[in-house]
């Protein structure tokens, strides 16, 4: 199985390591850590984002895979063993010729989703393998996935491996054309939409790129290639297990690679690379932002290429990211709290392209761009990277700054008027084109606090006082605003829209008192971390923001005492050890929400059914240990209960109380925001999760306010 493979690349050791977590059986499948809601494929930004349901796993043979939002994909794996032809994946409608493969096991980490199946006499793995490097800026960008096909079990067995893709990758299926080309020995596949329109989208997918498949011959191999109709190259390949070149091309069709690998005795393994490349990939304020690879590989065929060339090294690396994270994970809050990261972590960066200008490919111009996936479509929302930072803090920090870096520009420019903080960077990705006509979703307090927060975090993490210097200008009527407007608050927006506005809203509150001591502690601005103590010491000393017995936070003040909201704008006081609230908050927290849990966890407030799981990972770092692991416990019994089957969706109901069946999503899937989850993670510093790059301010805990002084001198 999938351990000979690694073992013949002398990893077999760490790989085992990796998976020896636990395994649930249902039927004759084994899953291993878990079951998932939903495999992620080939997961690396917006627009290659492909998925495997996992009710659709026990029938993978005959399954197809879905992009994000849940239209299907054709993506298709074949073996011929001994003349007859299985099917591995996506067979479906393949006639009587193809016999379907029987799967034995199901498995992911945190970089891979594996797939065992048996064919005939042979046992094959699908190893579906997306990257994740965030100290890499050049692996990290390139827009492509791997799949390798290992067969781990024959005895003089004659094999030929199938894999093929179909144009309703490209989004407009019915006006699509097709390219081949080959660099050196890579055969090279693109699909593409005749007459496209530059930064258009269909369903959420990308209408004005190509899509990539590509593989080249190994050494044991001959590879063959084709395209056209589906039933014209299948047959071809069930009776010769060689396909015989391209068709004229039709909508509809298909391309197809193939490889020959004679009489095997061992094991032995193909790879394929799909993906899919926009030269213009993001509209930044007229300027078109292009991948970060681009300056290695400005060509689609050399990326491609050196893709493929970088297999073994990204292997090597994915190994041992698996096992740091898993290991980490399951000492920090166990074996459940390490399923939920894995799954986790491919859909976090999934949703964020890393670019350089297009004209100039100046790597010093690096930005990142995240899209709000599954409710609005928005670019670089703030509340978006908000919940997702606990990941960055703890992997690579300097994402922080990248994805904050289009805004601060925009904000420099003077181009936003508001006195607050803008909510986005566009209303639909991939065009970062601001808002001129301050039309931007409200978020007042929001936002503001938001900033300071992440800005505090990024500079704790890097020590990267420079940055902040340069924009602290900008930063601190935003500041002030919290401090004029952060307790008697207009009614709004939280970052949970769907709950509607409310004025005076308590968790709002929090995040001001945080926001302005964060401002305080980034510029050494005294005032700023006395008001903030202060505004903590109304909301909770002075019971402003609590009952009246001190026993929760209400979700208003005053006057609302049996209301309440999850308080997770108190994280970050905690991981940034800001001390704006005693410790008793936490331990407050701790004894209330035992007492409000659903079936699936805590709600997001007392009126609500529903949770958000990145909040309340959020909270449940500032926990006791017994609460916390509750919490941890509620998020992996909705990850793994089998009643759904999306990409991990971050907002599902969690209670019966008030009538709706407990355990299923709403409207959220895929969503960046799963980053979250890392908050557990974020606790034990920056950089503490796979970061070769030394560096960092100093500690939180060594700063007083002479401290603070003689940082606001320097700055």
């Amino acid at each position: 199985m999938y351990l000979d493979f690694r073992d013949r690349l002398g990893i077999g050791t760490l790989f085992t390591a990796v998976i020896s977590m636990l395994s649930r059986e249902q039927g004759s499948i084994i899953y291993r850590p878990a079951l998932p809601p939903s495999y992620p494929l080939a997961v690396r930004n917006p627009y290659l984002s492909t998925w495997m349901p996992s009710d659709q796993v026990k029938t993978l043979p005959y399954a197809e895979p879905q992009f994000w939002t849940g239209q299907s994909l054709s993506w298709s794996v074949m073996a011929r063993v001994d003349g007859e032809t299985y099917s591995l994946m996506n067979g479906k409608n393949a006639g009587d010729d193809i016999f379907p493969a029987v799967v034995s096991s199901a498995e992911y980490t945190s970089t891979h989703s594996i797939f065992t199946l048996s064919a005939g006499p042979a046992t094959f793995t699908l190893d579906f393998f997306s990257p994740v490097s965030p100290s890499n800026h050049l692996r990290q960008s390139l827009p492509f996935s791997y799949l390798t096909v290992s067969i781990s079990k024959a005895a003089a067995n004659s094999i030929q491996i199938y894999s093929s893709i179909d144009d309703r990758w490209v989004g407009k299926q019915e006006n699509s054309n097709q390219n081949f080309q080959k660099k050196d020995t890579t055969a090279i596949f693109s699909l593409g939409v005749n007459n496209s329109v530059l930064y258009e989208e269909r369903n959420d997918m990308a209408t004005w790129g190509e899509a990539i498949f590509a593989s080249r011959p190994m050494p044991i191999s001959n590879l063959s290639f084709a395209s056209g109709t589906r039933e014209n190259v299948r047959s071809s390949f069930i009776r010769t297990g060689k396909l015989d070149g391209n068709d004229h091309w039709l909508p509809g069709g298909i391309v197809a690679l193939s490889h020959d690998l004679g009489i095997v005795t061992s094991s032995q393994s193909v790879t394929f690379a799909v993906g899919y490349v926009r030269e213009e990939a993001v509209d930044y304020l007229g300027t078109p932002y292009t991948g970060y690879y681009r300056a290695n590989y400005p060509g689609t065929p050399e990326a491609v290429a050196y893709f493929l060339d970088d297999y073994q090294d990204a292997l090597q690396e994915s190994l041992r990211f698996d096992l740091e994270l898993s290991t980490k994970a399951k000492a920090i809050a166990g074996q459940k709290y390490a399923d939920i990261v894995a799954l986790s972590t491919r859909q976090a960066y999934g949703a964020i392209d890393l670019t350089i200008p297009n004209e100039s490919l100046d790597i010093d111009d690096t930005l990142a761009f995240v899209k709000e996936i599954s409710s609005d479509g928005n670019l670089n929302t703030v509340d978006v990277i908000m919940p997702a930072f606990p990941l960055y803090y703890a992997m690579n920090p300097d994402y922080i700054r990248l994805l904050l870096e289009p805004m601060m520009r925009y904000l420099a420019a003077g181009r936003w008027r508001e006195p607050y903080v803008i909510h986005d960077m566009g209303s639909h990705y991939p065009n970062a084109t601001g808002h001129d006509s301050q039309q931007a979703e409200p978020m007042p307090i929001e936002e503001c606090g938001n900033l300071m927060v992440l800005a505090l975090a990024y500079v704790r993490a890097t020590g990267d006082r420079a940055w902040v210097a340069k924009y602290q200008d900008i930063m601190r009527p935003y500041a002030d605003y919290l401090v004029d407007n952060g307790v008697d608050i207009a009614e709004q927006l939280s970052s949970n829209d769907a709950a509607g506005p409310l004025a005076n809203e308590t968790n709002l509150a929090i995040k001001a008192a945080v926001g302005i001591k964060a401002f305080g502690q980034l510029t050494g601005r005294i005032e700023y971390s006395r008001i903030g103590k202060e505004r903590a010491d109304l909301f909770f000393n002075q019971r402003l923001g609590t009952d009246r017995q001190k026993t929760h936070f209400v979700l208003q003040y005053p006057d609302k005492p049996a209301s309440w909201k999850i308080p997770y704008n108190l994280y970050p006081d905690v991981l940034l050890d800001l001390g704006t609230f005693p410790p008793e908050v936490h331990h407050m927290s701790s004894t209330f929400f035992k007492s409000v849990r659903g079936e699936y966890g805590v709600p997001l407030d007392s009126r609500q059914d529903w949770a958000k799981s990145d909040w309340n990972i959020w909270l449940a770092a500032t926990f006791d240990l017994d609460t916390r692991d509750e919490f941890v416990e509620d998020l992996w019994t909705f990850m793994t209960n089998g009643k759904h089957n999306w990409p991990f969706s971050d907002r599902y109901v969690a209670t019966s109380a008030k009538g709706a069946s407990p355990g299923v999503p709403i409207l959220c899937r895929a969503r960046p925001t799963v980053g979250g989850h890392f908050a557990l993670m974020a606790l034990n510093g920056p950089r503490s999760l796979w970061s070769t790059v030394p560096g960092a301010m100093e500690s939180p805990n060594t700063m007083d306010d002479e401290g603070l002084e003689t940082q606001r001198e320097e700055l």
